[in-house]
């Protein structure tokens, strides 16, 4: 299934795409923002964009003259004041639970921009409907799976998913994967799958068993947030 990008050109055939990449880090909550864009059809994406960001991101789409395809949230935790400020981007809002202001995602969808497009990955766990995003070599997995931790996983929605979400829909990508979390951590924000697959503190050299065993652990301490 494909999900047509509204007023989007069609390709034409041996036409070059240039494509642009920025990512954009919030300061007060160290969360990532990501504008992808085909600058050859002047149409753009934004990924788990925030508030306060707005004004930034829109200067970012002028700067370019970039039109706004899709706005993509990996997650969300009920915040519907959010919701309702990035509806006023003026593009279709995606996000697992759709809400009041957006559309569901549809795992395996793609979503074009332009002569680019991203794919749905449903991946929940971090909330019952996280979603993921891959374009080209490159996912987004928001706050499912950081370079060494999981963000505020000592109480996941759903312990099992986020097991299953990892190990069976993330770590069977290709080795070069890139992945871009949702959250900078103490060692760098952007991975590989073969990376993460071997070396993760929580999902490699582990069974299924042990890491909900340690998920159980860590609620047994009251531990907040555990990397």
């Amino acid at each position: 299934m494909v999900c047509p990008d509204p007023a989007g050109p069609h390709p034409c055939v041996g036409e070059i795409v240039v494509t642009y990449f920025r990512i954009l880090e919030d300061a007060a909550s160290h969360a990532f923002t990501y504008l992808l864009a085909d600058l050859t059809a002047r149409r753009a994406v934004l990924i788990d964009p925030h508030v306060a960001d707005l004004s930034v991101l829109r200067a970012l789409l002028s700067e370019h003259d970039l039109h706004l395809s899709w706005v993509l949230r990996t997650h969300h935790h009920g915040d519907w004041d959010v919701q309702a400020a990035l509806a006023m981007l003026g593009a279709p809002l995606v996000q697992g639970n759709a809400g009041a202001f957006g559309r569901p995602g549809e795992d395996g969808v793609l979503l074009k921009f332009g002569h680019e497009h991203l794919r749905v990955l449903a991946t929940p766990g971090h909330t019952p409907n996280c979603l993921s995003f891959a374009w080209r070599d490159r996912l987004f997995c928001g706050d499912l799976l950081s370079v060494d931790g999981c963000r505020e996983q000592p109480h996941p929605s759903l312990p099992e998913a986020v097991w299953d979400s990892v190990t069976q829909r993330i770590f069977t990508l290709p080795d070069e994967t890139l992945l871009f979390c949702g959250h900078s951590s103490r060692s760098s924000a952007v991975s590989t799958v073969m990376e993460q697959r071997h070396w993760h503190p929580w999902f490699a050299k582990m069974t299924r068993d042990e890491f909900l065993t340690r998920i159980a652990k860590v609620r047994s301490d009251n531990t907040d947030v555990f990397a």
